[in-house]
């Protein structure tokens, strides 16, 4: 139990084995950094806070915005004993030995327990079962860090008896607060190893970070323990050096669905720019090319369709040539398609004409197959008179017999004006045209 949780003191001294951005982590609200829509001043997370009214609470973001940090101070302000699990290592035992802890300091001395859970979205459904009544019964107070949608990733039962705050990546600014802030910090942070940070180097350290606080420390603590010129100049160069390679955040949640979302609706909406970075930006994360491939086949009939056959042509050669290509050279294909999908002439006349006709199947009463169009390719059709009265079409002069194909009239399929389905409109309105008349012996009515 003991290497599974910890106590915030009041004030805590400089720890010189951990990392700065531990170091760094604010100790009072007034210092947190970022994340003003949710605990700006009158927000309702800072009003919980201040009334000491917290309850459970669930912090959604992405790495490195302060979900952990804000927990401590949160302990720290309501004056409860901080206790963390994480739930890659802890089992229902930890969870049991915690909650009967928290309930006995209660009744001992009233002292109120505030439990964090890190990475809660991995405790399976017994787990979070566990907390419940404790939860329920103001036992503790729980604070669940998660970077996936709880929503998705947590019980419906824990969720219902939650508040969900969800913490945005940092914005630049606030990145640059907490460089500015650690390399003067002498207590903490760099202040005593004569660090000047040029502003192109802090830059660079943002625009990297992607709002991650944990990632633009972590990089500048590496350049600074790696050189031992002091007083240490950190420039350009070095930033480069100790960041090394952009790592992307991107998982198989809310990253990759957002993404995909993103890439659909930009070629959807004709920015070819849009598309290509959003491609770009799930190769680099690692998504696998045969979803991004199967995603693009499908967009070409959605949304493209017969304004321009050649997309699906093209969106299905892309998704064989990936296939038999392989990355890195599959990219090129990708975004080809990518490129001509955008561009293309933009029609869902054939997404909602199926989805009408599916409608109409589920909801309205069957219609029979007409006889004359019914299979009279087996012994005794003819005895039945299945088949009787059709009329093949390649006979008609036009290739276009005037019969009744479905025995009511449905007009499911409705040509926008673009593309080639400009000409095929004015094809369809005489096709029906000529088969109202085969219906009804007479012309269409106006």
């Amino acid at each position: 139990m003991g290497r599974l949780t910890r106590a915030v003191r009041a004030e805590r001294g400089p720890v010189v084995a951990a990392p700065l951005a531990a170091r760094m982590r604010p100790r009072r609200l007034a210092a947190y950094v970022g994340q003003e829509k949710v605990i700006g001043p009158g927000k309702l997370l800072r009003r919980l806070i201040e009334a000491d009214r917290l309850g459970s609470v669930i912090l959604y973001g992405p790495p490195g915005v302060g979900k952990t940090t804000l927990a401590e101070i949160i302990a720290h302000e309501t004056r409860r004993r901080f206790v963390e699990l994480s739930a890659t290592a802890a089992g229902v035992k930890d969870v049991r030995d915690v909650l009967d802890a928290a309930r006995r300091r209660l009744e001992d001395d009233g002292q109120r327990t505030c439990l964090f859970i890190d990475e809660i979205h991995r405790f399976n459904k017994a787990q979070q079962d566990v907390l419940l009544p404790d939860v329920e019964n103001g036992v503790i107070a729980l604070i669940g860090a998660t970077t996936q949608n709880p929503f998705f990733a947590l019980t419906s039962a824990l969720v219902s008896r939650s508040r969900i705050f969800e913490l945005e990546s940092l914005s630049a600014a606030d990145i640059a607060t907490l460089l500015d802030r650690a390399v003067a910090d002498r207590e903490h942070g760099l202040g005593g190893e004569q660090v000047m940070l040029l502003p192109e180097a802090r830059d660079f350290l943002v625009a990297t970070s992607d709002g991650d606080a944990r990632r633009a420390l972590g990089a500048l603590e590496v350049g600074v323990l790696s050189t031992a010129d002091r007083p240490l100049v950190f420039t350009l160069d070095l930033a480069r050096e100790s960041v090394q390679r952009k790592a992307l955040r991107y998982d198989a949640g809310d990253t990759h669905y957002d993404c995909a979302s993103a890439l659909i609706k930009s070629i959807r909406g004709s920015d070819a720019d849009a598309g290509l970075y959003w491609l770009a930006r799930m190769l680099e994360g690692g998504e696998d090319v045969r979803f991004l491939a199967r995603r693009l086949v499908i967009l070409a009939s959605e949304d493209v369709g017969n304004t321009d056959p050649r997309a699906l042509l093209i969106a299905v050669a892309a998704m064989q040539a990936t296939e038999f290509v392989g990355l890195p050279e599959c990219q090129l294909t990708l975004a080809q398609a990518v490129t001509y999908l955008a561009l293309a002439p933009k029609s869902n006349a054939c997404t909602t004409a199926i989805a009408a006709a599916r409608r109409d199947v589920r909801e309205q009463a069957v219609i029979p197959v007409p006889r004359h169009l019914q299979d009279r390719h087996y012994a005794g059709a003819k005895r039945l008179g299945h088949g009787q009265g059709y009329e093949y079409s390649h006979d008609a002069p036009d290739g276009i017999a005037a019969q009744d194909y479905l025995g009511v009239e449905k007009r499911y399929y409705e040509p926008t004006d673009r593309g080639l389905e400009r000409d095929l409109g004015e094809r369809l309105a005489e096709i029906r045209r000529r088969l109202h008349e085969g219906r009804q012996g007479g012309p269409e009515p106006s």
